[in-house]
This record gives C-alpha cells, structure tokens and sequence, in this order.
C-alpha cells in the first residue's frame, strides 16, 4: 500500500460512513450521524453506500456496519467499524487519533467523494 494525497491541500477532514441500504443499524444510525454533523461544522461528513458505489468502496471489505473513515489531506486518522453510539463517534471527533498515512484505496475513496460532494455530503 502506498501513501496518496487525498484531494484539495485546503479540504478540511472528512467523517464517511460506509453502510449499505439493506442493514437496518446503518438506517437506525443516519439520524444520529446527521445530528453529529451539525454538531461538527469544521468537518465534513459523507454517506457511501458500499453497494451503489462498489467502484469506489470495494477495496474496503466492510463486513461490519457502520463502518467509519476519518481522513483529510494530512492522512487517515481513523478506519474501521465503530458502534452505532452518536456519544463514541463525538467522543473520537474531539480526541482524533494522529493521522496515519492513507492508503491508495482511502485516497481513491476521498477524490470521489471530494469532486462529487452533493453525491455523498449530508
């Protein structure tokens, strides 16, 4: 896996959720992941369904929803499932994890969302 840079240098981080239409605890959780949002305007926060957009998603192996992406231009600071609490997900957004080194599939993965915001942004 190689680092890439992910979008614009002065995109501000990303919260994705990766979760797919047919599961119940990913629709039980859009409402609470939409108050988070609201909560967190220095961030911006994407819904990717897994299915609809296998091109961009697959690389990800999701078996467990939800699962979250938290990254920027300065790397990935969080990938991997999380419980569907709105309290854990802020709990994390106010204490992220130092960045890491995306991976190509992350930086795949952020373009998309990042050149068609109105497709993924809540």
């Amino acid at each position: 896996m190689s680092a890439q840079p992910i979008a614009d240098p002065a995109a501000p981080t990303w919260v994705v959720c990766l979760c797919a239409d047919w599961c119940g605890t990913c629709r039980d959780y859009r409402p609470a992941f939409e108050r988070i949002a609201a909560a967190h305007p220095g961030l911006r926060f994407a819904w990717v369904d897994i299915e609809d957009h296998s091109d961009i998603a697959d690389d990800f192996d999701v078996e467990t929803f939800p699962t979250l992406l938290v990254a920027g231009t300065q790397g990935t600071h969080f990938l991997g499932p999380l419980l569907p609490h709105p309290e854990t997900l802020s709990r994390m957004l106010g204490a992220l994890p130092a960045a890491q080194p995306s991976t190509d599939a992350v930086g795949v993965l952020m373009a998309a969302v990042a050149a068609a915001p109105a497709q993924f942004e809540l």
